[in-house]
């Protein structure tokens, strides 16, 4: 398509703008397990209204627009206090997960450097932690150990132990992993870090809006947040089942000391003082303004809600998913995530990506993954009263795939094109 020569009416561009949505996923009616998340009416009301406001604004200068300062530390505050931080818990807003976590490693890379003078940073990480580690430890050229899960997918404490090196500046956990959804043992990671000296970050962009109203709910929740000594930052995503539009995520660390190690401060060129809090110069204003008005639209009332209708979703999709012959859910996972796979004791072999592209032409998204090969889904507030239809498509296409093998092996979390 080429660059328009002439002006064109607004109207005009937009319809040709929402045309481009035929194909989408469709997650206004529930039937996408990922992605997107949905609050509610009131909740996209909400959003939508802040976003307006803040359209044109810029989280570069502060000063410039105060109304982002408070935002962000208003934001960054209720997600400490969530997560039993201590008075000093200190953070950022940020554009997702993944710039979370490149924070994260960053200020352990940082603080290696000033406090212990390592100059060939190390880092551990299970192989079910987050990709976007991998891509940290690409990006600030630090050497990654990845070691195993244990058998119930959950990182193997003792093989990071031995994986540790003087050089170790950061240990990761997650509540939950994405892959089965279990929560790591973040006591004995943090211990582990603790003792070498190392960062310990639990990635919870997942779980970081689930975990802790899930815990009020009466469900258990091994400990995961502040309240474990050795834990120096958390990341999690108000963009998930925080149920805020994309993108923003919440970067905390347990003092501004730590906090201080991911930013960049240069005051050498000509156009002045120049700081940067995260990965990005400018920042929009809309995610940031989106997310505020959605946490005080919700409240914890609202969120109590919300978590509750995801727990029965994800309970009855695992009883369900567990009642078909020939498949299984991978892992214990108690709460909001899924993988669903083939069961290897059953006479009845069913290849899980055929099973996938049976569903997604009934209108069903999930996304695959492996090793080994299964289909997660992501379960919300936003899947709600769509359950019974969804077992039922899912037992017929059980059936229907048989044996029948999908030529495309590829995985799709994320893409380029």
């Amino acid at each position: 398509m080429a660059f328009p020569e002439k002006s064109r009416p607004v109207d005009e561009v937009i319809a040709e703008l929402d045309a481009t949505r035929k194909g989408d996923v469709r997650w206004e009616d529930g039937r996408t397990f990922g992605m997107i998340y949905s609050g509610g009416p009131e909740v996209h009301e909400a959003a939508e209204r802040a976003a307006q406001l803040f359209l044109h604004s810029n989280a570069l200068n502060t000063k410039a627009f105060p109304s982002l300062g408070r935002i962000q530390s208003d934001v960054v505050g209720w997600t400490a206090e969530m997560m039993h931080g201590p008075a000093e818990t200190a953070g950022f807003l940020t554009s997702g997960g993944t710039e979370s976590i490149l924070c994260a490693v960053l200020a352990a890379r940082e603080r290696g450097r000033t406090e212990r003078a390592i100059e060939n940073p190390h880092m551990i990480v299970s192989e079910s932690a987050h990709a976007a580690f991998h891509k940290a430890a690409h990006l600030f050229g630090i050497r990654l150990s990845k070691v195993k899960v244990r058998p119930d997918w959950t990182a193997d404490v003792a093989a990071m132990a031995e994986a540790a090196t003087p050089e170790t500046v950061l240990v990761v956990g997650s509540a939950p992993q994405y892959p089965q959804g279990v929560v790591d043992d973040i006591p004995a990671i943090a211990a582990l870090a603790q003792s070498i000296g190392a960062n310990c970050h639990v990635d919870a962009c997942m779980g970081g809006f689930v975990l802790p109203f899930v815990e009020r709910l009466g469900r258990p929740v091994p400990l995961w947040d502040f309240r474990v000594e050795g834990v120096t930052s958390i990341s999690a995503d108000v963009h998930k089942l925080g149920y805020a539009p994309k993108g923003v995520s919440v970067i905390l660390y347990r003092n501004k000391t730590l906090r201080a190690y991911q930013t960049f401060v240069f005051d050498d060129w000509l156009g002045g003082f120049y700081a940067s809090p995260s990965l990005q110069g400018t920042r929009p204003a809309m995610p940031y303004a989106a997310a505020w008005a959605v946490m005080q639209t919700l409240g914890m009332e609202g969120y109590l809600r919300l978590t509750a209708a995801t727990l029965e979703n994800a309970d009855r999709m695992r009883a369900g998913i567990r009642a078909i012959d020939g498949l299984r859910v991978l892992g214990d996972g108690q709460y909001h995530l899924i993988a669903m796979a083939a069961d290897p004791a059953s006479e009845r072999q069913i290849d899980v990506f055929a099973l996938g592209d049976a569903l997604l032409k009934r209108g069903w998204f999930h996304d695959r993954q492996g090793p080994p090969e299964s289909l997660h889904s992501t379960v919300s507030n936003s899947n709600t009263g769509v359950i019974d239809a969804y077992l039922k498509d899912l037992a017929e296409c059980a059936r229907e795939v048989g044996t029948t093998r999908a030529a495309d092996r590829s995985t799709n979390y994320a893409t380029l094109e």
